[in-house]
C-alpha cells in the first residue's frame, strides 16, 4: 500500500504572502511613474514580491531551466511528426547546446537541467546526473494500456518532488519548467480533456513539429480512446497519471507541487507543463498561485488548461518548439518587472500633497515685453 498521501499538499501549500503583496502595491502607488503605466509589469512585480516575501522585490539571480524527458508509447500510432522513441536525440542536442533552449539559456546565463524519466534508450546513454531518477524505458501506449504501474507512478511523482527539493536547497529562485518528449502532447491532451470535461477534438493540437491532417486525426482518435480509460479514475490523481500520463508527466506534477511547498516560483512552458499544472491544481487548489504561464504555444489544450487555472500567458510569439524555449523567453520580462519594482524611485512629495506647480505666467505682460500691445 502506498505511503504517499496527496492530500498533504493541500495543507503544506500556502498562498504567496498577501500582506507583502499589499505592501508592494502600496509602494507601487508611491513610485514616480503613475500606477498602471507599466501594464502587467506592475502585477508581475507585486506577485514576485509576495512569492519572495520581500518588499522591495529581490532580483531573480539564480533561475534554472528544468526539463523532464520521456518517450510515450502512443507515439507508435503516428501522432507525432517525430519517430516514436526519438526523444533521446533531442536530449543529446539540448545537452550539446544545439537546441533553441540552449541558445537562449547561454544568452541569458541560465543553466539547463534535463531529468530522464522514461527515455527509450539505454540508461548509460547519458551522464548519471541525467538518468539517476529514471523510472522505466518509455511509457505505455495509453489508448490501450496504462502508461505506468501504480508503483512506477508513485516513484516518478516522488522523483519530481526530490528534484524540486534539490533545486530549492541549491538556491534556485525561479524555475522555467518544460518537457522533452515524443508523444507527450497526446498524453497532455488526455489529461486536459479529462479534467476539463471536454471532448478530444477540443484539446487536440498539432504539436511543436506540426503534424498533417491525417496525423491530427490519428492523434484525436488516440486521445478519444485514452479519455475513455481516464474518466473512471478521475477521483485519484496519481492513478490518473499512471493510466494516461507517463513518467515524465507524473514527475512534473510532483515537481510543481513541491515547488509550491518550497515557495519557488515556476514559469510554465507548453501544453505538457500546463496539463501537469492542472493535475496539480486538482490536488492542491492553492498551488497555481506559485506559477506563471510563460507563453501561449498555440496548443488548444494549453489554452484550455490555463483558462481553467486563470493563468494568462506573459507572451504570445507563436513559439511551438517546446523544451522550455517559449517560457525562457519570458524570463527577461520577469526580471524587468523585478528591477522596475525595486529600483524606480519613490515620489518626494508627501502622500496626498499636490506636487509643486510653477507660478502662472502673465501672458499679457509677456506680449508687452515682446513689443506687442498688452490687452486692455
Amino acid at each position: 500500500m502506498s505511503s504517499l498521501n496527496l492530500d498533504d499538499f493541500t495543507d503544506l501549500i500556502e498562498r504567496p504572502d498577501g500582506g507583502v503583496r499589499r505592501d508592494a502595491e502600496a509602494r507601487r502607488e508611491r513610485l514616480v511613474v503613475p500606477p498602471g503605466s507599466l501594464g502587467r509589469l506592475d502585477d508581475l512585480g507585486e506577485w514576485l514580491a509576495a512569492a519572495q516575501g520581500s518588499v522591495p522585490v529581490r532580483p531573480v539571480e539564480r533561475p534554472r531551466v528544468v526539463l523532464f524527458a520521456g518517450d510515450h508509447g502512443v507515439a507508435e500510432l503516428g501522432v507525432s511528426a517525430r519517430p516514436a522513441g526519438s526523444a533521446a536525440e533531442l536530449v543529446r542536442e539540448i545537452l550539446a547546446g544545439g537546441r533553441p533552449v540552449g541558445v537562449l539559456a547561454r544568452r541569458l546565463d541560465v543553466p539547463v537541467r534535463v531529468v530522464d524519466m522514461a527515455l527509450d534508450c539505454a540508461p548509460d546513454a547519458f551522464p548519471a546526473d541525467v538518468v539517476r531518477h529514471r523510472v522505466r524505458r518509455g511509457s505505455g501506449r495509453i489508448d490501450v494500456e496504462d502508461a505506468l504501474s501504480p508503483q512506477e507512478a508513485e516513484a516518478a511523482f516522488r522523483a519530481g518532488v526530490a528534484v524540486a527539493d534539490e533545486e530549492a536547497d541549491s538556491g534556485t529562485d525561479l524555475v522555467v519548467l518544460g518537457d522533452v518528449s515524443v508523444g507527450g502532447t497526446t498524453a497532455a491532451g488526455v489529461l486536459v480533456a479529462a479534467l476539463c470535461g471536454t471532448d478530444a477534438s477540443v484539446v487536440t493540437g498539432r504539436g511543436g513539429l506540426a503534424i498533417d491532417d491525417l496525423a491530427w486525426m490519428r492523434k484525436c482518435a488516440a486521445i478519444r480512446d485514452a479519455l475513455r480509460r481516464a474518466r473512471p479514475v478521475l477521483g485519484d490523481q496519481l492513478q490518473l497519471l499512471a493510466t494516461v500520463g507517463g513518467a515524465d508527466l507524473a514527475a512534473m506534477t510532483g515537481f510543481l507541487l513541491q515547488c509550491a511547498v518550497r515557495k519557488v516560483p515556476v514559469v510554465l512552458d507548453g501544453v505538457v507543463a500546463a496539463a501537469c499544472a492542472l493535475v496539480g491544481q486538482r490536488i492542491a487548489f492553492r498551488a497555481p498561485d506559485w506559477w506563471l504561464a510563460g507563453h501561449s504555444s498555440g496548443e488548444p489544450g494549453q489554452a484550455k488548461a490555463l483558462d481553467r487555472m486563470a493563468l494568462e500567458p506573459l507572451l504570445d510569439q507563436g513559439v511551438r518548439v517546446g523544451e522550455g524555449a517559449g517560457a525562457l523567453l519570458a524570463l527577461p520580462l520577469v526580471r524587468a518587472a523585478a528591477a522596475l519594482a525595486a529600483e524606480l524611485p519613490e515620489r518626494t512629495d508627501e502622500p496626498g500633497e499636490e506636487p509643486a506647480k510653477e507660478p502662472a505666467r502673465d501672458l499679457a505682460q509677456d506680449f508687452a515685453k515682446d513689443g506687442e500691445p498688452a490687452a486692455e
